[in-house]
C-alpha cells in the first residue's frame, strides 16, 4: 500500500500484480530471493524491496514531484527516525494478535500498549495537518495503511481510537482526501471480515 500511495501521489504509472503468498510466483521468487515477501518494485528491470526502502527510491527517482522526505538533512532524518518508530511499533504483529485473539487482561494490556503508541505519533504530529508539515510526506505515507486495519482492532479489542487519539483520526480523515490514498487503501469492513474468517480458521471465539 505505501509504495502504491507513493507512485500515485507522485503520478507515476505502475502495473499492480497481486501475489498468492501460498503459492509464490517464479517472478516474486526471482526477484527476491532472499525474503521471498511483498513488496517488489521492478523498475528497468531491476527489483527494489522493502516498502521503506521503496518509497525512498520512488521518491528518488522521481524527485521533482510531489516529494515526500525533507530535502534538509535533519528533518530527512527525523521523518525516518518516525517511520521507523512506525514499523517498530504501530507495525508489531505480536500486538495485533493479542488484540484480536485474547481476552481479559491479556487484551486490555496489548490495547492500552497500542494506544500508548498512537499517542506518541500523535504528540509528534501536534497540531500539523501532516507528520512533516503542510503536505502528505513519508511518515503519513508510512503509516495510513494501518488506518484500514483501525476499525477490525477498535471492535476486537472493544475500544475507541478516535476517543484517544483525536486528531491522529483527523489527520488520518485528511490523508484519505488524497486520491492516492482512497484509491489505495481498503475498505475497513472487508479488512475486519477477513479477520473474523481468519479467527474462525484459527478456532478462535
Amino acid at each position: 500500500m505505501r509504495v502504491r500511495i507513493a507512485l500515485r501521489e507522485k503520478g507515476i504509472k505502475f502495473e499492480y500484480k497481486e501475489e498468492d503468498l501460498t503459492n509464490k510466483s517464479d517472478l516474486l521468487l526471482k526477484m527476491n530471493p532472499i525474503h521471498k515477501k511483498i513488496p517488489v518494485l521492478i523498475h528497468n528491470g531491476k527489483p527494489v524491496r522493502e516498502s521503506g526502502i521503496i518509497v525512498q527510491y520512488v521518491d528518488e527517482v522521481w524527485h521533482d514531484k510531489a516529494p515526500l522526505l525533507p530535502s534538509e538533512p535533519y528533518p530527512r532524518a527525523q521523518a525516518r527516525f518516525w517511520a521507523d518508530f512506525v514499523d517498530k511499533k504501530v507495525r508489531l504483529l505480536s500486538l495485533w494478535r493479542k488484540i484480536w485473539t485474547t481476552k481479559g487482561d491479556e487484551q486490555k494490556s496489548a490495547t492500552e500498549e497500542f494506544i500508548g503508541y498512537l499517542k506518541t505519533l500523535e504528540a509528534e504530529l501536534g497540531d500539523k495537518p501532516y507528520f512533516g508539515g503542510e503536505k502528505l510526506g513519508y511518515v503519513d505515507v508510512t503509516m495510513i495503511p494501518f488506518y484500514s486495519w483501525f476499525h477490525a482492532y477498535e471492535v476486537s479489542g472493544n475500544f475507541s481510537i478516535e476517543s484517544n487519539c483525536p486528531k491522529l483520526m483527523a489527520w488520518a480523515k485528511r490523508c484519505m482526501q488524497h486520491e492516492s490514498v482512497s484509491k489505495t487503501l481498503p475498505d475497513p469492513k472487508k479488512v475486519y471480515e477477513f479477520i473474523l474468517q481468519l479467527k474462525k480458521r484459527l478456532g478462535i471465539e
